[in-house]
């Protein structure tokens, strides 16, 4: 390959919602490119229309730019290389196809779907697998076969047919990875794959060896999935004539299950827990919903950090990046070729260090939302008080509300285990007489209510812990919360008194 500007692209298909896999593929592909100058592009591989899911696209696209892997080139943005859906190149692929039928790198194949499944038949009742290649093509209805007339015949009637990719025989196909370094394959034990159908769409393997060659894609980086088609793909850019402009392959380890052996899978995800998308998904067929990040409160700085380190290390001990910070330090040869375990646990850990990062006034403006479904109205002060008192506890924006509520909410039940232990006979009168004491308290603020609160307890001669925790109670209904008296000042005097007298009653009876 030749010194050319770095062009590199993500190319995923529509046929679903898109994995936490296919993210860290256009992740590495966008670093990549952005270390070196280069471009991103998003390709949509769309030739199988029988696959093809509505909305799917959509999804990809918004789930690239949540993540903040804004695309250089392609749908909705454009570029000089497009169209960058290949159902609109369609007209582009005959001419290569013809191409490998005219040079005899590719021969028409004139098999039923029924003839071949006999095949297949046969061969699994005797232990065997059948292939379509090398071995068995000389003996199938194809134009290796059939006279030219019979072939001509055939193809003016209208029969279906396809065209298969003619692997030499006994050819070493040695290729250097940049991850995996040195990788051979020998053709006798690769099929003829089938490269274009009689309905004039290309199959992924030829509409992703011409993309890549006309969109000047110089590092074509993927899943490990598609190391196996790599031996075709080296083979259709030497019967292209394109062997000297082709791109260097780089194959990603695999994402593996958080327990047990194999690759990471939706049903992982729902069995233990975790989202495995980027974002929510609901099924256009069954209705069915599956968790997102997004959705579940991840920040995507937190998903895209987590991402990164998933089968890559910066050779440091740092382990929080910025995608900005991840740009420079990145690299290929850094990748590993081993599988890489996804930890949930990790997961939530990256979230709740964005999170810590987060200002007061940032988590107070993601947490407006939550309360105003819950229909609080609370003032821009009280706000920034609590969240500043119950931030350290939370990894979520979520949390926020389950760890504060008792700030916005009066408590309408009152923890059993804290009665039964705390709420002695003398509580209530405790309580009242504390009540009064606060009453003359005219600086409502935290450091004011516990010296009052101190000095009228010494007075009494009263155990500290014998009135704190029934104290608490009365204030958010169990044994949480951040400071006592803080939780005082940012309730105010009327509603801590309030509340006091309100648990006296309730629990009394």
């Amino acid at each position: 390959m030749t010194d050319r500007k770095v062009r590199v692209r993500f190319a995923p298909s529509p046929t679903g919602p898109l994995h936490m896999g296919g993210v860290r593929t256009a992740l590495f592909n966008y670093l990549f490119a952005k270390k070196h100058g280069g471009d991103f592009l998003l390709r949509i591989e769309d030739t199988d229309q029988n696959r093809f899911v509505p909305g799917a696209e959509e999804y990809i696209i918004e789930s690239l730019n949540w993540c903040g892997l804004h695309f250089d080139e392609g749908p909705g943005v454009g570029g000089k290389y497009g169209p960058y859906r290949q159902s609109e190149r369609k007209p582009l692929y005959k001419q290569y196809a013809d191409q490998l039928l005219e040079s005899g790198w590719a021969y028409y194949a004139f098999d039923t779907p029924e003839e071949l499944e006999k095949l297949r038949l046969e061969a699994e009742q005797k232990g065997e697998v059948f292939s379509y290649g090398i071995q068995t093509r000389g003996t199938l209805c194809n134009s290796l076969t059939l006279s030219k007339e019979e072939v001509l015949t055939r193809l003016k009637s209208g029969e279906h047919f396809v065209v298969r990719f003619r692997m030499p025989e006994n050819t070493n196909v040695i290729e250097n990875d940049i991850i995996r370094g040195e990788v051979t394959f020998n053709t006798s034990v690769l099929d003829d794959k089938v490269i274009y159908k009689w309905d004039g769409m290309p199959t992924y393997h030829l509409a992703n060896v011409v993309d890549d060659h006309l969109m000047e894609i110089t590092h074509v980086i993927r899943g490990e999935e598609w190391l196996s088609s790599m031996p075709l793909h080296v083979l259709l850019y030497r019967a292209l004539g394109w062997e000297n402009t082709r791109p260097r392959f780089a194959h990603l380890p695999l994402i593996l299950k958080p327990v047990g052996k194999g690759k990471l899978s939706k049903r992982d995800g729902d069995k233990m827990g975790f989202p495995v998308f980027p974002l929510k998904w609901i099924d256009p067929e069954t209705g069915e919903t599956f968790h997102g990040y997004r959705e579940d409160g991840y920040f995507p700085e937190a998903f895209i950090n987590l991402m990164a380190l998933l089968g890559w290390n910066p050779g440091t001990e740092q382990e929080f990046f910025s995608l900005k910070e991840l740009v420079p330090v990145f690299s290929l040869e850094r990748v590993v070729k081993s599988g890489s375990r996804f930890d949930p646990e990790k997961a939530k850990w990256f979230n709740r260090h964005y999170f810590q990062q987060k200002t007061e006034q940032e988590l107070a403006e993601l947490f407006k939302p939550i309360l105003q479904e819950k229909g609080v109205s609370v003032s821009e002060t009280k706000l920034l008080k609590v969240v500043t008192e119950v931030k350290e506890r939370c990894q979520f924006v979520s949390e926020l509300w389950d760890q504060s509520s008792y700030f916005f909410v009066i408590p309408e039940s009152y923890d059993a285990k804290t009665i039964e232990k705390r709420w002695l006979a003398e509580t209530p009168g405790q309580l009242t007489e504390i009540c009064g004491v606060f009453e003359t308290v005219e600086n409502w603020e935290q450091s004011t209510i516990k010296e009052a609160f101190s000095n009228f307890m010494n007075s009494k001669g009263w155990n500290f812990g014998a009135v704190m925790n029934p104290f608490r109670l009365c204030l958010v209904g169990g044994n949480v919360g951040p400071d006592l008296f803080k939780i005082c000042e940012i309730l105010g005097k009327e509603e801590t008194i309030s509340r006091i007298n309100a648990a006296i009653e309730k629990i009394a009876k």
